[in-house]
């Protein structure tokens, strides 16, 4: 009766490392390496400028133009440099917005509007 239920214990402890081994090995070949873009419907955090007419943001991370899918969550935010978070598909390039923070300029920003006009 001891042994079975060693044996029982042993299984019931073992289960969980064993899920956790099969679901690193799906990750794909560095699950230590963590990407900046977001998965399919999942919730991330973009980093990025607004386009003006607040239906886009160019992520600062590779450049990747992502289609805000609710442009009013994001109204009053246009041309600004912000931090969207929210659920995001990354093979439609597009994220539905919970909450929008604003990060500050970054320097290159910054330097484009102080800098007089070309001509």
């Amino acid at each position: 009766m001891k042994k079975l239920l060693i044996a029982s214990l042993s299984i019931f402890l073992a289960a969980p490392v064993i899920a956790l081994a099969q679901d690193s090995a799906q990750q794909g070949p560095d699950p230590t390496k963590q990407s900046s873009a977001p998965t399919s419907g999942k919730a991330a955090a973009v980093k990025g400028t607004i386009s003006e007419d607040g239906k886009t943001l160019v992520s600062d991370a590779d450049g990747k133009s992502w289609t805000i899918a609710n442009p009013d969550a994001v109204k009053g935010h246009e041309g600004h440099h912000v931090e969207l978070k929210g659920s995001a598909d990354a093979s439609a390039g597009q994220i539905q917005v919970t909450s929008v923070k604003m990060l500050k300029a970054s320097k290159n920003s910054m330097q484009k509007s102080n800098a007089p006009p070309q001509q």
